[in-house]
């Protein structure tokens, strides 16, 4: 079924936005890989990537499934972790039921639409982040997002299948894109890092944390980095305001250095 001749994308509605991208953590089967391209065709968006497939990819059943809806699924991304899938997005939205270990804002749908577009509208690349179909999104790739997404569904029967939770979203997009006034847009000179810069940041102020005996007890620490990766998230700081607080971490643990140094300096028994 790949590479049908009839099988292209649609103009944009509006070339002035950066459209959002579609990441499907751990997707289990094709079928719903292909389901959710032709939801994507159907609603304007073209990019796919792809954590960790659990068949690998590509696969065959999923251009099979698209209805024609190829590009997608011809331009899809494959990433082994959620992190390197959202390193180069300025934001994510982790669509899940509300997980309280995270302490992120909880928004409809339609919210995140409004705020993607205002994204999309200032040249910043949004992910919507959807987990594997029977396990969902892991605690720890939901603290790498900025907002959690919740569908209100009856809590009596909460079930959605992945291209269900996809085509609600962007559905709600779509509607935004479409009634909105059409105009030009210059980039925002403070716009938020991509997320790589930030995962830097992750990592060295965890490092000398942990030199330092931050995480105690030690049971505690994956908690304690989940929450301090949600503060972090939550700042949306610019690539400067990420290098001036990295200037900050390495002055802190020179400074740190220089003390160890000079008490080893008068101590008699040194």
């Amino acid at each position: 079924m790949r590479g049908m001749k009839d099988a292209r994308p649609a103009p944009p509605l509006d070339p002035n936005l950066t459209l959002p991208c579609v990441i499907l953590d751990r997707p289990q089967l094709a079928d719903n890989i292909g389901s959710v391209a032709r939801v994507m065709a159907n609603f304007g968006l073209q990019e796919l990537r792809l954590v960790a497939p659990r068949d690998g990819w590509p696969q065959d059943r999923a251009w099979a499934t698209s209805s024609g809806a190829n590009w997608p699924l011809d331009g899809a991304k494959v990433f082994p972790t959620v992190a390197e899938a959202v390193a180069d997005l300025k934001t994510v939205y982790a669509t899940t039921a509300r997980n309280r270990e995270v302490h992120l804002p909880v928004v409809t749908p339609r919210q995140t639409a409004v705020e993607a577009y205002t994204a999309a509208q200032a040249f910043e690349k949004t992910g919507l982040l959807f987990g594997a179909e029977r396990a969902g999104l892991e605690t720890s790739d939901i603290a790498l997002c900025h907002a959690i997404v919740t569908i209100p569904v009856d809590p009596h029967f909460h079930s959605l299948n992945l291209a269900q939770a996809v085509n609600i979203i962007l559905y709600e997009w779509r509607l935004l894109v479409m009634d909105a006034p059409k105009a030009a847009f210059t980039q925002n000179m403070d716009e938020p890092a991509d997320l790589k810069f930030l995962h830097g940041l992750y990592g060295h102020l965890e490092d000398e944390l942990e030199a330092a005996g931050f995480f105690f007890p030690p049971e505690k620490k994956e908690s304690m980095v989940r929450n301090l990766r949600v503060v972090l998230n939550r700042a949306r700081m610019t690539e400067q305001e990420i290098r001036t607080w990295r200037g900050v971490v390495t002055a802190l643990t020179k400074g740190r250095g220089r003390v160890l140094a000079k008490l080893a300096k008068t101590d008699p028994d040194a």
